[in-house]
């Protein structure tokens, strides 16, 4: 017997190609969590982020935040002052994802008691 193969609707293909292009924007270890650190304390000067966030490497989180910045997801701002001053925070783009945000903040807190329990 051969296996239909089944095709998805319109609407399902356009929310599969949406999580797809959320997911190329948000993927790897660290952006996610920037965005939440930004988004829960507004801007932040590099090194000041950098220690927020446990266990980034300034050259890790140097690469993020270009790409989240490429991506119009991230606005940095260069200050005139001496030395130089760098602050991130996040664009109108950026501050769209505050649904994804909390609803992965609450689902893994959740998961993380379940888990716990055991």
């Amino acid at each position: 017997m051969k296996k239909q193969k089944s095709e998805l609707t319109g609407i399902c293909r356009l929310q599969v190609q949406g999580v797809k292009d959320t997911q190329d924007l948000l993927s790897g270890k660290w952006k996610t969590v920037i965005i939440a650190a930004l988004y829960n304390n507004g801007k932040f000067r590099f090194m000041d982020l950098g220690r927020h966030i446990e266990g980034i490497a300034p050259k890790v989180l140097s690469k993020e935040l270009k790409d989240l910045e490429m991506n119009q997801l991230v606005k940095r701002t260069v200050m005139d002052t001496m030395p130089v001053t760098v602050e991130y925070e996040l664009t109108p783009h950026g501050k769209s994802l505050n649904k994804v945000v909390e609803a992965m903040g609450e689902w893994g807190i959740k998961y993380r008691k379940s888990i716990l329990k055991k």
